[in-house]
């Protein structure tokens, strides 16, 4: 039977008329959809790391490792292998079940994706989620690194079409669109979505969510970001985005791509407890640990798992480990609508 609630056909008015309905009903929609899918109270852990920092030739004027601003930011060589086995091995004692390789690269050279094959392999054989960043890739090169065993590839599409030309002009947005294909046709799971505070309008922010939700397959994983402004790339002077916009963004990407993780990436050390909590009910599950995303701040461990414990929210475990009846018990009297309309999840 087909699931009504899956659609690859969007139009920008419908998300429109969805984005605009008062705040409380569009969360309601959002979390009776959450519900449905996923664990409400159970969100995924994963860690990034920066496997090459610096350097990067494009221009996105957000970014820090960009080689056009004057940042902070040093270049430095690709980290050893032994260096992310051990970073890998600590993400998944604090509780990470993905591990993250990001590197500032505007395409992957076949020798550094040699390099980048060890480390899926590596990193696989600890039982943890593999995904990677690593800028555009070809067809035979999104191949090898499903033959290695690499389950997720990140490649955002940052904006709507008509505004990334504004942000970046080094690569095209149907460059971004091609490697996510590739990625695609590799059997590879996508993870795309973008990023709020480019001083993009809210008409771009549902045209994002408007093309993600109509490739052929949704991404697995989106993840929504808040802007870092970083001092020196030309971002730095952009005006914060509103919480509330921000939420609704997420809520959007969770009743559009009912199945995906939502994910509520960059930005959270400037997010209060509150604002994340509502992301949560809006239907965001999965949070990156650790005090740095590649060369930027993120809420300290410390912090996130005090929220998470205010919240009674678990963070999911490895398959392997975990008694599905016990997980799915707890949640069989938790009604999903007010007149119990719908299963809870289980």
């Amino acid at each position: 039977m087909k699931d009504l609630n899956i659609k690859n056909d969007w139009t920008v008015l419908e998300l429109q008329n969805l984005y605009d309905l008062p705040f409380n009903d569009l969360l309601w929609k959002s979390h009776e959809l959450h519900r449905k899918y996923h664990n409400p109270n159970e969100i995924q852990i994963s860690t990034l790391m920066s496997i090459k920092t610096g350097g990067c030739p494009e221009d996105c004027k957000y970014c820090s490792q960009s080689i056009r601003y004057d940042t902070d930011i040093n270049l430095e060589k690709t980290l050893p292998l032994i260096d992310i086995i051990k970073q890998a091995k600590d993400a998944k004692e604090s509780g990470a079940t993905r591990f993250c390789m990001g590197a500032a690269w505007r395409n992957l050279t076949q020798s550094n994706l040699k390099k980048v094959k060890e480390m899926v392999k590596e990193v696989k054989s600890l039982g943890l989620e593999t995904c990677v960043t690593l800028g555009m890739l070809s067809d035979t090169q999104a191949q090898e690194l499903k033959e290695v065993g690499l389950d997720y590839y990140n490649h955002n599409l940052d904006t709507s079409e008509e505004y990334y030309k504004k942000v970046v002009t080094t690569r095209t947005y149907q460059d971004r669109l091609d490697t996510l294909q590739h990625v695609r046709d590799a059997g590879v799971k996508v993870c795309s979505g973008g990023i709020l505070g480019l001083g993009e309008g809210n008409i771009d922010r549902i045209k994002l969510i408007q093309v993600l939700a109509n490739l052929n397959d949704h991404p697995e994983s989106v993840p929504i970001n808040r802007l870092v402004k970083v001092e020196g790339t030309p971002y730095f002077d952009n005006f914060e985005v509103d919480e509330f916009d921000f939420i609704r963004v997420i809520a959007l990407a969770r009743i559009a791509m009912p199945k995906s993780y939502v994910r509520l990436s960059a930005g959270r050390d400037t997010m209060n407890e509150q604002m994340q909590a509502l992301c949560f009910f809006a239907g965001a599950n999965s949070i990156f640990y650790g005090e740095e995303l590649l060369t930027t701040k993120n809420s300290t461990i410390a912090h996130d798992r005090e929220l998470l414990k205010k919240l009674k929210i678990n963070t999911m475990r490895d398959s392997t480990d975990v008694d599905v009846d016990k997980k799915t018990k707890k949640l069989k009297d938790i009604p999903v609508s007010i007149n119990n309309t719908q299963k809870p999840y289980a």
